[in-house]
């Protein structure tokens, strides 16, 4: 964001009247559109009447709120009034203006425009259904059983009460309903009781895509890296052909089948087939605390030779509490120790990789161009931004029928082997081994490719992410903008002639 005074500033000296705390400027992204920044800690104190006002005009229950409730309500209540200010001063009222709120966290906003604003018309988005992603989270089995499914008794069963209304609402009050996939189009229609009226994809906006001699400088970069960080850890060399395969995403085991990858990992220490190294690196923030100071001093220090694994090798930093944690928890349980004689091994990186973590200090983009391979083996994930990044990156993927990008690969033609770039596993609620023993199939598969035979992959799965660009996605936004100016027309003129 890159602020500018230029902008904006006779509705900005308005809005200030208001007492509207705001800043105006330019999202430093292609295009540079104009942007907003809201603060909103202001309205907390009107949290009480706010939540009240929601409930007497929509039956919104915000009594059982916890959590980021609060936060989330907050912001986008004060989005509203921002959005209610600007289209009341530039006189907008009766023009083709769309508000578009995505999931439950901006549902506020959306309900502030219905009461206040009821010739904007309104698209909302929901990328995960906050009872569908609960679901899966709580280890009982959506999809065989998704048709018997209550939403709102789900909601109670599970303490959702509070962001399953208000999503539930938001999307029943929207001019235009849309959500990521086909696969939560259909749970939308089960558990929000709406079904989308457009679906729209997540796009790719491949500009920070490096290419050419830049794209493998950058590449041999982040794997030198990977490289010396491992060494670091386990306290020994690695072979030059070494197998560099990623994870990343939320920390949500099940959901993101972070439980499947160190379970595939464990099944390929046991292949007597398996002929090179491999090195599992789970990306994903945690509890965490600091960068360790035995990594740095033996990063700081390659002259000093490593006299084996440092304690806990597998931490690039620490957690502020290691025994509970479920991921070391599972690593330790299946008896990883990351000694020489292993030929897989494991590295779990903590925190979130934004060029500032004190080990790596390169951005999570910067180091994913250095892998190998990467696997998501989702059971729950609507869209699937993670497989999408790595094949814009020309590393292919191994995912799931049950993401969203997963079923959309299927459609553009996948041939279920890596050899396209993506392979894409058939997922159920059942066939948890099943998917263990493919992804290992396709981790040997890639062991045994020559570095020609990769190329021709790497350069396979960035050409399917071409298909998944912006450029080619917008067009439903479009179809959906549409959709909504239709029906708040078709709305208000039905109210006018009553």
């Amino acid at each position: 964001f890159k602020e500018s005074p230029r902008l904006l500033p006779a509705w900005k000296r308005q809005a200030e009247k208001e007492g509207l705390s705001i800043r105006i400027g330019r999202w430093n992204i292609p295009g540079k559109p104009i942007a907003i920044l809201v603060k909103f800690e202001d309205y907390y104190k009107q949290r009480d009447q706010i939540f009240t006002d929601i409930w007497t005009w929509f039956k919104v229950d915000s009594l059982r709120a916890f959590g980021d409730y609060d936060e989330s309500c907050m912001f986008a209540w004060a989005c509203g009034t921002v959005i209610r200010s600007f289209v009341t001063f530039n006189k907008l009222s009766g023009s083709n203006v769309v508000a578009h709120f995505d999931e439950w966290t901006t549902g506020m906003g959306l309900l502030y425009c219905k009461h206040f604003l009821p010739d904007v018309a309104t698209v909302f988005t929901t990328h995960a259904t906050s009872i569908g992603r609960s679901i899966c989270g709580n280890n009982l089995p959506l999809y065989d059983f998704l048709s018997d499914y209550h939403g709102d008794q789900m909601a109670r069963q599970l303490n959702m009460v509070s962001k399953h209304s208000l999503e539930k609402i938001a999307a029943q009050q929207a001019d235009c309903f849309t959500t990521v996939s086909d696969i939560t189009a259909k749970e939308c229609a089960q558990l929000i009781e709406r079904e989308p009226d457009v679906v729209t994809p997540n796009g790719f906006e491949p500009s920070f895509v490096k290419k050419g001699k830049v794209a493998e400088k950058a590449r041999k970069e982040a794997r030198k890296l990977l490289v010396t960080v491992t060494e670091a850890l386990i306290g020994s060399e690695l072979p030059d052909d070494t197998l560099f395969v990623g994870i990343s995403g939320r920390y949500e085991m099940r959901n993101k089948g972070l439980d499947v990858f160190i379970d595939s990992l464990y099944q390929l220490q046991h292949q007597r087939t398996l002929q090179r190294e491999v090195v599992g690196v789970i990306m994903v923030p945690a509890n965490v605390t600091a960068p360790r100071q035995e990594v740095l001093e033996r990063l700081n220090h390659p002259e000093i030779k490593q006299g084996g694994p440092i304690y806990c090798p597998f931490l690039t930093h620490w957690l502020n509490d290691v025994p509970t944690d479920r991921l070391m928890n599972m690593i330790r349980y299946r008896g990883f120790k990351n000694t020489p004689e292993e030929k897989v091994k494991l590295v779990f990186v903590p925190c979130y990789l934004n060029g500032e973590d004190g080990i790596f200090n390169k951005s999570y983009y910067d180091l994913l161009c250095g892998f190998d391979l990467t696997v998501f083996p989702s059971y729950y994930e609507p869209w699937g931004y993670t497989p999408l990044e790595s094949i814009a990156f020309s590393v292919p993927t191994i995912t799931t029928n049950l993401s969203g990008f997963g079923a959309w690969a299927i459609k553009q033609g996948d041939e279920k082997s890596i050899s396209d770039g993506v392979a894409v596993i058939n997922r159920t609620d059942h066939n948890y081994a099943a998917v263990v023993k493919e992804i290992v199939m396709n981790v040997l598969d890639v062991c045994r490719m020559s570095d020609s035979e990769r190329s021709l992959i790497n350069i396979r799965a960035g050409e399917l992410s071409k298909k998944a660009l912006w450029t080619g996605f917008i067009a439903e936004y479009e179809k959906a903008y549409s959709v909504a100016i239709k029906q708040n027309q078709k709305k208000n003129k039905s109210l006018t002639h009553r």
